[in-house]
């Protein structure tokens, strides 16, 4: 499928690469007539509790129905199950207000409460965190490279006020033999989804739930609620709209609107 994308020059290629590396790892092994509609279910619901969105998931289900479709013109495949679609909202809806997300910062482990504090004040996604690195820090101001950005254009975040601080106390706690500005005893922070889900069902932000064949499932507040909630601050705060977008790193405005008209609905 990759090579057709490729022949045709298809815009998408990075995406469609990444559908594929999600839908191998649930269907590894599987033949095409064990991929079921059953099991396209099972898929999408892995995938729910993996936080992705319904959008993400519409990405995939749709890469899988091309492949289904160019198995079918080379004559490998006669059959194909029901692919179904899930409705796509695209008004993000997570906000933290401060005094929850103090209540939220309190319950974290120590190690998570700076670039938890980072997340919320800057807007960055998680990957562009964790990612981070000291040579990426200058006196004022951190350069988020081009290889560790989402869209691939490298950014600047200057370092004032409660940012200065969490960087001078990373700096203060710095490993000589890490090279990463947040991590966990000197060990890049990783899936921390556990020890976020815990806190803020702590806090008051989230909670448990089991179904009736015992599975947990947990509803409420999740990491990309800071970056919306950072954008919505920085808005709040009087910083102009294309400096907001410069900063968070948003290339489209239509994407930045969804987070501000939600915000302004929710006032």
């Amino acid at each position: 499928m990759k090579n057709d994308y490729k022949v045709n020059a298809r815009r998408s290629l990075r995406s469609v690469e990444l559908s594929i590396r999600h839908l191998a790892e649930f269907f590894a092994g599987d033949r095409a007539v064990h991929i079921t509609t059953d099991r396209l279910r099972a898929y999408i619901a892995e995938r729910q509790e993996q936080e992705a969105a319904n959008a993400s998931i519409n990405r995939e289900l749709s890469a899988l129905k091309r492949a289904f479709s160019l198995a079918q013109q080379a004559g490998k495949l006669f059959h194909r199950p029901y692919i179904p679609s899930l409705e796509e909202n695209n008004a993000r809806q997570g906000f933290l207000e401060h005094g929850d997300f103090l209540r939220l910062r309190e319950e974290l482990p120590d190690y998570l409460k700076d670039p938890v504090s980072f997340l919320y004040l800057s807007g960055w996604r998680k990957g562009e965190m964790q990612s981070l690195e000291w040579r990426d820090v200058g006196t004022d101001v951190i350069r988020l490279r081009r290889e560790n950005s989402k869209n691939k254009n490298p950014r600047l975040l200057p370092l004032r006020g409660e940012l200065a601080e969490i960087i001078e106390r990373a700096r203060q706690a710095r490993k000589p033999d890490c090279v990463f500005v947040f991590h966990d005893n000197g060990q890049k922070i990783g899936d921390f989804r556990k020890a976020w889900r815990n806190a803020c069902v702590a806090a008051g932000l989230g909670r448990f739930e089991k179904t009736e064949d015992g599975k947990v499932y947990y509803l409420g507040l999740i990491v990309h609620d800071l970056r919306r909630s950072g954008i919505r601050n920085m808005v709040k705060a009087g910083i102009r709209e294309k400096v907001a977008m410069s900063l968070s790193g948003h290339r489209t405005r239509s994407v930045f609107d969804r987070y501000h008209i939600v915000s302004e609905k929710i006032r």
